[in-house]
């Protein structure tokens, strides 16, 4: 007869095997107490599961999917009700015994009231007897992105508001499941905490079946997000092509550890199913719903070695209304001058965010950069011409024929430009002679040169990493390699980087639609600065202020700013040797 330990972890009881038949895991069947929250006790109102609905789905074409309501007996219309989402339907939700258990916990008030919302994987039906049926739940739940969060905001729970009183804070939601339902669960949640705060993660699949093995290192890269999240496994989990499961929930907890996050865990021995699940879930949902309705905040990361994130300091909006912006350039005090490419304008920020209109050379204007002459240089794509600006705002001429999309101005007034149209790099000089240096980048793009000025990045938003070049002494370009590795959103073959910047560490800032990515001078990625709210584009980047500690960042209509602990480099400026790199 075997023996069974209890000890805690993070105040929630969980049952492990002992350690004298640990190694009989596998063949014993595993059993544990049934918690007294998910039995049906006297004096507790119950409240009612209805469904199975059916649900058609817009943004998953050709689906179909069943659904299932909890009401609690303690739901009042008048009073908008907390969310807890189930993924797997009404039958993961009793496998559970979700109902019982949410019916104890109300009455007791260690969790506030709530609507579930039981919902199943969508599938594409059969065309007839003979053919099979299309299952989505893999590519629902295991896939990467915010595919399925938007289902949820912008189908389902929107459809379920409208019989029921349901909140639409963050603060108010939970998102559960299991196996692939627990990774969707976390993948709502990571994409969209402005909408899921809380995670139930239940042998979770973090594994590689459509990149769910990304996330330990994402998590660690990205500035944190205000998520909470409590982790189940067993370490008899599946061990299969896609990885070991139990590694992979031990990843992400030491991850999200590293991170900062507000996390537990239950460790077990068990194997890639609902019982141990089932036994720990009461005591789960008091610590998901701890100290509410007191808001979940980003935790901050114990250590980081990259750490620019200042603690109270995020995206703040300097100018809106416009119709594409771009191009963030400083002068030597700091100021800002961005375009806005369609409208045909520069506009002027003082480092009191006081926002004017500089000049309006007309449509096409981008790629703004000052060079040491105190000017302010540009690149009109319509005119296909460089030219420059001087304090009035009065344009001339610098370089003709030239299909420039982004440049850089090194300290001796000399620069470089990137020609998408012709897939080219070319050096200009202050009197206007131009060459080509290099042919071939897939999507040049962003431009930039580190602080010794002895090599050139050039960014390449059909790829997946920019590209690293020597300066010669005449100017040339020599040594071309692949360099910086580009993290790339999951439904997008390219990363779609666009300008770049950097610091007196030597590091580049790139504006991608993933986020702020931060690489150190060997190319590897060491953070990631979240998108501004409401943001899913990020077209440049550059440094501002008085100290030249102030990220602005151009996101189509709006520009953006953001202090943080690191200091810009202005490319006109003085060269010099950058401190040695590190890991």
């Amino acid at each position: 007869m075997r023996t069974v330990q209890r000890w805690m972890s993070g105040g929630v009881a969980v049952v492990l095997l002992s350690a004298a038949v640990a190694a009989q895991a596998q063949q014993v069947q595993e059993s544990y107490p049934e918690h007294p929250d998910s039995v049906p006790q006297d004096g507790v109102p119950q409240g009612k599961v209805l469904g199975p609905f059916t649900w058609k789905s817009d943004i998953f074409p050709g689906t179909v999917r069943e659904y299932g309501i909890y009401v609690p007996a303690q739901y009042d219309p008048a009073k908008p009700a907390c969310v807890m989402i189930v993924q797997d339907g009404i039958g993961k939700a009793k496998g559970w015994k979700l109902p019982t258990v949410l019916d104890n916990l109300i009455h007791k008030g260690d969790v506030p009231v709530q609507i579930g919302v039981f919902v199943s994987p969508g599938v594409v039906p059969a065309l007839h007897e003979n053919a099979e049926a299309r299952y989505n739940r893999s590519f629902e739940y295991d896939g990467l992105g915010d595919r399925y969060a938007r289902f949820l905001i912008e189908e389902l729970l929107p459809h379920v508001a409208e019989s029921y009183n349901i909140s639409t804070d963050p603060n108010d939601c939970l998102i559960a499941g299991s196996s692939s339902g627990a990774i969707c669960a976390f993948t709502a949640a990571w994409e969209r905490p402005d909408r899921f705060r809380r995670v139930f993660s239940a042998v979770g699949t973090f594994v590689s079946l459509r990149g769910g093995n990304e996330y330990p290192a994402l998590v660690r890269k990205f500035e944190n997000r205000p998520i909470r999240v409590f982790l189940q496994d067993g370490s008899n989990d599946n061990n299969l092509y896609g990885g070991s499961w139990w590694v992979a929930n031990q990843a992400m907890l030491s991850s999200l550890k590293f991170a900062g996050y507000d996390v537990n865990h239950a460790w077990g021995e068990g194997g890639h199913n609902g019982k141990h699940s089932t036994a720990i879930l009461p005591d789960a949902l008091r610590w998901l719903w701890r100290d509410y309705p007191e808001p979940i905040t980003p935790g901050t990361p114990p250590s980081r070695r990259t750490n620019l994130i200042i603690p109270g300091e995020d995206w703040e909006l300097v100018s809106s209304g416009h119709e594409y912006t771009d191009s963030p350039a400083a002068n030597a005090k700091g100021d800002i001058f961005f375009a806005d490419v369609e409208a045909g304008t520069i506009h002027h920020v003082t480092k009191g965010g006081d926002v004017s209109v500089f000049a309006k050379p007309g449509r096409g204007i981008g790629g703004l950069m000052f060079g040491p002459d105190g000017r302010l240089y540009g690149c009109h794509r319509a005119l296909r011409q460089i030219v420059t600006f001087d304090a009035s705002g009065q344009m001339s001429k610098v370089v003709g024929d030239a299909e420039c999309n982004d440049l850089v101005i090194l300290h001796d007034g000399s620069g470089y430009y990137t020609d998408l149209v012709n897939r080219d790099v070319w050096r200009f000089e202050p009197n206007g002679h131009r060459r080509l240096v290099d042919k071939g980048i897939g999507s040049p793009n962003g431009i930039s040169v580190s602080t010794d000025q002895t090599l050139l990045f050039v960014g390449d938003g059909a790829g997946r990493f920019t590209y690293s070049f020597q300066i010669q002494k005449n100017g040339d370009l020599a040594y071309r390699q692949e360099y910086d590795h580009v993290h790339v959103r999951d439904a997008e073959r390219a990363s779609r980087s666009d300008g770049m910047a950097v610091d007196s560490e030597g590091r580049r800032y790139l504006a991608t639609p993933f986020g702020l990515q931060v690489f150190d001078q060997p190319g590897r990625c060491h953070l990631i600065f979240n998108l501004p709210p409401g943001a899913n584009w990020m077209s440049n980047v550059n440094f501002g202020g008085e100290k030249l500690d102030t990220l602005y960042v151009t996101c189509r209509d709006k520009v953006f700013r953001r202090k943080i602990a690191a200091t810009g480099v202005l490319s006109w400026q003085a060269a010099f040797k950058p401190p040695k790199p590190r890991l």
